[in-house]
């Protein structure tokens, strides 16, 4: 029975594996998200990574709630708000890409 449990979740990790496909295929962002991440067509997880750098970078993280993210004046235009949790962010990002 365990050779059957091993199949079907290997059967499985096909259907991962296309979700994954989904996340690589190259967006092309808007050119308020451009001003972050570049001009040119990009995937979405790249999208997010190069976004968590920029806030990184520029220390953009609340210090009182690291959960949210202050924007400053190249992700305002982005989030449309001046704070956002890290859990909305990747809902205004789609909003970006094509």
């Amino acid at each position: 029975m365990a050779e059957k449990s091993t199949k079907a979740k290997s059967g499985g990790s096909k259907s991962g594996g296309a979700k994954s496909n989904a996340l690589q295929k190259p967006l092309q962002p808007s050119k308020e998200l451009a001003a972050i991440v570049g001009d040119g067509p990009i995937a979405r997880s790249e999208v997010v990574s190069k976004v968590w750098d920029y806030i990184k970078k520029n220390d953009l993280q609340n210090p009182e709630n690291r959960r949210e993210i202050l924007a400053d004046d190249k992700l305002e235009p982005v989030f449309g708000k001046k704070k956002v949790t890290m859990f909305e962010m990747n809902k205004y990002l789609n909003q970006h890409l094509k």
